[in-house]
């Protein structure tokens, strides 16, 4: 039955299983706002070392899945993986040593004997949350603003740009959905912690976390509402039924308008997250995190498919419209996408795994006790 299924449909179905799985790296983000808010909730050793333990259990599943989206991209859209990493490729080596001193500082922080001591690997965890999240909005955000480069008739790519993907970063747009992000995840990282830690051993954490929720919102409140002002009204890139790609006044406007249940799962995903401030910041809960984390994949998703869907290039060039990359230029072939099809049949059994082997880790919160352990980070 899949294999008789179109090439567009298969394309817009890995479109949509690269959208999830991106969405859910979103989430797992708490763990990087977490590590940010280290030095601000935390102020003795061993509150630092609740906060440490309790994202511990959590910092692999965040880089496993990141590999997992571009291992998901690479095998549906190899050309845009190509391009993006063969010529942005000093953004993308930026952000994946962000999260190697990230996997270095968890397993050596507390080592006896470390050369660079403690606060060395606290400062890697908080470059990992700030710098690593940043740049990863800023290259999200090329899926509205364009990048610079060119593909000749063999496809090789030829970046117009000697940062190689940096400049991203200096677009007032693409930094601001950057730095959206950080704050998102530092209020994802301020419920995750409120729900995993047991405060018996450090009751004036609490009160700080759940300070630290609702101003991380405050200060993501400016650049969110920079970032959707410009979606409205900024010119977007968009192409007709022979593929010519030209520049569409009020293109990604006409994306949400066109395609109502991507403008629901923006706007309620966006009244969640609201929603689990307030019971986090308000009403003394702690199960603001679900709330949060929801809102977080379906905002998440919108972005996604306002960028791919509507014929509307999702890797557009400023260099040259007409090298711009869409779910169905740059796609892999039907055979390999219905073989992957079959594959990704597997995929809720893994979530079920995943969600029960979440469950047995959080079954218990992380007390004082757990510092003792050897295997404590």
């Amino acid at each position: 039955m899949i294999g008789s299924l179109d090439t567009a449909i298969l394309q817009q179905i890995w479109w949509i299983l690269a959208a999830v799985v991106g969405s859910l790296f979103l989430f797992l983000n708490f763990v990087q706002g977490g590590q940010t808010l280290l030095w601000q909730v935390a102020k003795s050793d061993t509150e630092k070392s609740l906060v440490i333990n309790s994202l511990g259990r959590k910092w692999e599943l965040t880089f496993t899945t990141l590999v997992l989206f571009g291992g998901a991209l690479f095998a549906a859209f190899p050309k845009f993986y190509a391009t993006s990493f063969g010529g942005a490729y000093w953004v993308w080596i930026l952000i994946l040593f962000t999260f190697i001193v990230q996997a270095v500082s968890y397993e050596f922080r507390k080592k006896p004997s470390n050369l660079l001591g403690a606060w060395v690997y606290e400062l890697f965890l908080f470059i990992n949350g700030s710098v690593g999240i940043l740049l990863i909005g800023a290259a999200v955000g090329t899926f509205f603003t364009g990048s610079n480069f060119t593909l000749n008739e063999y496809n090789q790519v030829t970046w117009t740009h000697p940062l190689r993907g940096l400049e991203a970063a200096f677009s007032l747009f693409n930094l601001s959905l950057g730095l959206f992000l950080v704050f998102n995840a530092r209020v994802l990282g301020s419920m995750y912690l409120l729900n995993n830690i047991d405060f018996t051993f450090g009751p004036e954490m609490e009160p700080r976390l759940r300070r630290s929720c609702l101003v991380s919102l405050i200060c993501a409140l400016p650049f969110l509402l920079y970032v959707l002002v410009s979606l409205l009204f900024m010119q977007g890139f968009g192409f007709d039924e022979s593929g010519t790609v030209s520049m569409v006044s009020g293109k990604y406007l006409q994306n949400l308008l066109a395609m109502p249940i991507v403008l629901g799962l923006l706007l309620g995903g966006l009244v969640l997250v609201v929603l689990g401030v307030a019971v986090t910041s308000f009403m003394g809960g702690y199960r603001g995190i679900w709330f949060g984390g929801l809102g977080t994949v379906l905002v998440g998703l919108a972005v996604f498919f306002t960028a791919g869907f509507n014929n509307t290039p999702f890797y557009p060039s400023k260099a040259d419209l007409q090298s711009s990359l869409s779910i169905y230029n740059a796609s892999s072939s039907h055979y390999t996408l219905t073989a992957m099809t079959y594959v990704a049949m597997v995929i809720p059994l893994v979530l079920a795994y995943i969600v029960y082997v979440w469950y047995l880790m959080d079954a218990k919160k992380v007390g004082a006790e757990d510092l003792d352990d050897s295997k404590a980070y």
